[in-house]
């Protein structure tokens, strides 16, 4: 098993910019929508999953009629990810003049598990997205009003958060997703990538990009931070199956009296993920670590919060598979307005999960248990 990589930040911190927290998948894809309506040079988007659907055929309306004014429009989308999207849909979006990725086919099997986890849009070089938002079904309702029941799991309405960056920060998800182009897919379009950067707002912003070749900068970051932590760590994962120096940090962090809270999803969309994080329930309990699962929806948002000047959005979880295996983007936002509104948004997480009792945890029964051992068997490659 190979360690995760603990890369250092290429990308400066950079000042000036606005950094608008979004929530779920209705208001995010209103956002996103609306500044890709408005975009008159160019359209650069990278997704995991493109799945066909009422969104994706609004999105190729209007990437279709945003090419046809003229703007250069640029799709990346995950071969694994979108596997079940018909190649009609992408073959409709070449046919308008949109030039269309596939990141490592399926067919490279030596490429099979290093998949494009980012989810990033870049809008004339001056507005950005990231977060774990994909162009899916999932994200048509808000978790609000999506209730899982005992008979069924819910299938729409995922928690989730991504970010909107406007300012001289964009032109960092810039590079990286022209990099990652460049690398993958060919020669850009020639659009007008770096406009002359200007201030937008008080926001101070970096970029981590994480890759099987480079490593993870997420991954050092968090690290750091949780090290570094005086008050509170306060984590949002959609898959929590955390590595040996990731578990020690947080029962480290715990042990010294910093507020160390996890929430995690209470199911998913793959059993053993789940499974696995719960096999190191019982460690982190015992330090003080506190836990809560969320139920009424699936929980995919990837966030943290570290004291009230370090704030996290991105498609980075807190496994092995994104520290090791996938191509992942975040975005840091240190100072405390940011960290106010990612307050407030976790204190409802918090109100709306389970809270995991140490005493009724340690007395699981051993069917529970079987299901955790054989998931952690397994957790370097979920």
């Amino acid at each position: 098993m190979v360690a995760p990589a603990a890369a250092q930040p290429e990308s400066p911190a950079v000042a000036g910019n606005e950094a608008s927290l979004l929530v779920d998948g209705p208001v995010t894809h209103r956002s996103m929508f609306e500044a890709m309506a408005a975009a008159r040079n160019h359209i650069n988007l990278e997704t995991y999953i493109l799945e066909e659907g009422e969104l994706a055929e609004r999105l190729a309306t209007l990437l279709e009629k945003k090419a046809r004014s003229g703007v250069h429009v640029q799709v990346i989308y995950d071969s694994v990810g979108s596997f079940g999207t018909p190649r009609e849909y992408f073959e409709r979006l070449r046919e308008a003049g949109i030039k269309v990725c596939e990141f490592n086919p399926v067919k490279r099997v030596g490429k099979i598990n290093n998949r494009d986890h980012r989810k990033t849009l870049i809008v004339d070089g001056r507005v950005a997205f990231a977060g774990g938002i994909n162009v899916s079904e999932a994200y048509a309702k808000s978790s609000r009003a999506a209730r899982r029941t005992p008979q069924k799991e819910t299938k729409e309405g995922w928690r989730d958060t991504q970010v909107r960056v406007a300012g001289p920060g964009a032109a960092q998800f810039q590079r990286l997703y022209l990099d990652t182009w460049d690398k993958h897919c060919g020669a850009p379009a020639g659009a007008q990538y770096f406009p002359q950067p200007a201030a937008r707002g008080d926001k101070t912003v970096r970029l981590l990009k994480g890759s099987p070749e480079g490593g993870s900068e997420m991954y050092a970051a968090l690290l750091a931070a949780i090290g570094e932590a005086r008050s509170r760590v306060w984590l949002t994962f959609g898959y929590f199956v955390p590595d040996p120096r990731i578990k020690q940090a947080l029962v480290d962090a715990a042990r010294r009296g910093v507020d160390v809270v996890l929430v995690l999803p209470g199911y998913s969309d793959f059993w053993a993920p789940v499974n696995a994080g719960r096999s190191h329930y019982a460690e982190l309990l015992a330090a003080g670590v506190k836990i809560y699962e969320w139920e009424e929806a699936l929980m995919h948002a990837k966030t943290a919060l570290i004291d009230s000047r370090w704030s996290s959005v991105g498609s980075t979880n807190l496994d092995w598979r994104s520290f090791v295996h996938n191509y992942e983007a975040d975005l840091i936002v240190y100072g405390e307005d940011f960290a106010r509104e990612m307050e407030q948004r976790f204190r409802l997480d918090v109100k709306a999960a389970k809270r995991i009792d140490a005493d009724e945890w340690a007395r699981r029964g051993a069917k529970q248990k079987l299901k955790e051992w054989v998931a952690r068997q397994w957790e370097y490659l979920l």
